[in-house]
Parts: structure tokens; sequence; C-alpha cells
């Protein structure tokens, strides 16, 4: 009797990516305390600072203080990563269901879905943070901020569209095609994709020039590595929990004797 390696049913695979979301998140946010809350607590005493030195600035800044305190905010922190994080591994382990079943290959013990999360680091993150990297407090206008969030969130579709050209092109060159050559054609249409959407995007320049460079390129990375401990944990973490359950699976599908 062969061995039972179809896909799993979707609500066991949903809830090892939840779990692995859930796990990766809090690892993610524990990494932002340590790598980002201090450069946080820098830009907050530079905002500080600044509305001392404007009264009537001042007397709004303290009203918006009073709403979230610091501590709150510290502890929220892990919420908000373990919530999204769990969010984000739902939505892995549905595509990686999705791609399953279009493949008919119940055999890679979690496989695409480490290859679905890169693609998602890829896309959602990496090519919207070179054009849009993270700011902290005391960066940015606030009339803008509406303006940012929506152009930031298109960049994050147009990401993971450029992620989509790349397989496209990886495709259509044909499985006979040579490796470098299939390769080529996923990274031309990736690039293509990114290269426009760089260039159709506006741009802001709101950093002020007497910002600390060295302050703001410290906040902008432990961001960014926020999210690669957060994709390289949901990605390593649904791998395993998917090949521990098809071995499960496939031991449960020997024949007794």
């Amino acid at each position: 009797m062969p061995l039972n390696t179809t896909t799993p049913p979707f609500v066991a695979v949903l809830v090892r990516g939840l779990l692995a979301g859930l796990i990766a998140g809090l690892l993610a946010g524990a990494f932002a305390y340590v790598a980002g809350e201090p450069h946080v607590e820098a830009a907050i005493a530079i905002e500080e600072a600044a509305s001392h030195a404007e009264p009537a600035a001042a007397g709004a800044h303290d009203h918006e203080d009073a709403l979230v305190s610091r501590t709150g905010q510290r502890g929220g922190l892990f919420l908000a990563t373990g919530l999204f994080g769990a969010a984000m591994g739902g939505l892995l382990a549905t595509a990686y269901v999705l791609l399953s079943r279009r493949r008919r290959r119940g055999d890679d013990d979690g496989r695409s879905g480490l290859l679905l999360a890169g693609a998602a680091l890829l896309g959602a993150v990496i090519v919207p943070f070179l054009k849009y990297p993270a700011n902290p407090p005391a960066v940015g206008d606030p009339a803008t901020i509406n303006q940012r969030t929506v152009t930031y969130l298109l960049m994050v579709v147009l990401g993971l569209v450029a992620v989509w050209a790349g397989s496209l092109g990886y495709r259509s060159v044909g499985a006979q095609a040579p490796t470098w050559l299939r390769a080529a054609a996923a990274v031309g249409g990736f690039l293509l994709v990114t290269a426009v959407s760089y260039v159709v995007m506006p741009s802001f320049q709101e950093v002020p020039a007497d910002f600390p460079a060295t302050l703001l390129w410290s906040f902008r990375l432990a961001s960014l590595g926020t999210q690669v401990v957060l994709w390289t944990g949901i990605g390593l973490l649904f791998a395993a929990l998917m090949h521990h359950e098809r071995r499960r699976r496939a031991g449960t599908a020997l024949p007794s004797t």
C-alpha cells in the first residue's frame, strides 16, 4: 500500500501556519525590542526636544503621549507582532494549500511554504523598503501620512507583482531551457517590474537635515531586520511543522502486519 503523501486537510495546514506565524511573530517582537527600541527612544528624545522648543507644539505633543504610554507601547509590540505573524502564517498556509492542489504534489514537506515565505519577504518587504524605508518618530510630515500609507501599500502590491513576474519569466522560458536562462528570465522579469514601479511611484523627502544619519539608518535596519526574522521564522517553522505532519500521516498509512 503506498504512503499517504496527499496534501493534508486545509484546517491542519492552517493551524500549522497560524502556529508558525505566532511563534515567528513573537521572535520578531523580541528582535524589535532589543534592536529597535533603543533607536525609538533616541528618536522620541529628539522629537520631545523639538517640541519643548516650540511651546504651542509641545501642548499637542503631550496630549498625544497621554493616549498610550511608552510602557503600553512596549507591551503592545509583542501583541502586535504576534497577531501580525499569525495572520501572515494563515495567509501563507492558504497559499500553500492552493499551490499544492494546483501542482498536485504532496511530498515536498513544506518546501513550497518556505519558498512562499521567501517570495513574501522579497516582494512585500524588501522591494517596498528600498523605495520607502521606515522612518522613526520625529521624521515625516503628519499632513502626508495618508498619502504615504496608500503609496506604501500600493508598493507592497507592486512588489508582489514583481515576484509574480519573475516566476512567470522563469516558467515561460520552458522546462527544457538551461537553468541559467530560466534564472535570467526570472531576474529580468522581477527587475523590470520593480524598476518601473520605482520610477512611477512618488518619492517623499521628509527627513530633517539635522536628524542624525546614524540613528536614522540604525532604526531602518532594525525595522528591516524585524521583518526578516518574521518571514524567515514563518518559513522555517511552517516547513518543519509540515514535514512532521507528513511523516505522521505517512506512518499512519503503513499497512498493518
